[in-house]
């Protein structure tokens, strides 16, 4: 990692620590977790492990083709193909205690996102900004899909190291090429199925 492109987010981790009250210290400020406002990725970074990398897999079920499963204890998303087949993508899921299970539907889409914290979001990580600019140091990435009237989301990621971990608040990232991809493939109102564990 160069130092060119640690600059952003030291320097708004530094911004954080001087103009939001009772910050008094760096170690106050968990800047090693899933958000890094500002931080760029490049090339290298996006370049997935073999085991997390795109790829058509065998995959039993009984969810009709064009359906999302997605298994957290796995780290993977499959878009369900038909004929045992699915499309699979690596992906960050929720840390501990912001795991989560359920079926809902993609309510909207978006090219290139804004992003708003939701204020219990700022309430544990405070030097996170309160808005911020759909662009490439964005946390949410290239693309993002709303799940229901929820918080979370299925989204790209300025932080491509942290695909197959589970360090965010409940959301599901992708590197921005396969959120990309995924984007062009399914429409609002496609089924997502949540699991913590993969079907016996």
């Amino acid at each position: 990692m160069t130092a060119s492109r640690l600059l952003p987010t030291l320097a708004f981790a530094i911004l954080a620590l001087i103009t939001l009250p009772g910050a008094a210290s760096a170690q106050q400020v968990d800047m090693s977790g899933a958000d890094q406002p500002g931080y760029i990725a490049d090339d290298a970074d996006e370049q997935l492990s073999p085991q997390f990398q795109r790829q058509m897999v065998f995959f039993r079920t009984a969810e009709p083709p064009g359906t999302i499963v997605i298994q957290t204890s796995e780290r993977y998303l499959y878009l369900v193909q038909g004929n045992n087949r699915a499309l699979r993508y690596g992906i960050g899921v929720g840390r501990d205690g912001f795991q989560w299970q359920g079926l809902l539907k993609i309510s909207r889409k978006a090219e290139w996102p804004d992003w708003t914290p939701p204020p219990e979001m700022i309430e544990r990580q405070p030097y996170l900004p309160r808005f911020m600019a759909g662009g490439p140091g964005n946390p949410l990435g290239a693309r993002a899909f709303y799940l229901g009237a929820t918080v979370y989301r299925i989204h790209g990621t300025n932080q491509p190291q942290t695909i197959g971990t589970a360090v965010s608040s409940g959301c599901f990232r992708l590197v921005n090429a396969d959120v990309v991809d995924l984007y062009g493939r399914v429409p609002v109102g496609t089924k997502v199925v949540v699991r913590q564990r993969p079907e016996l």
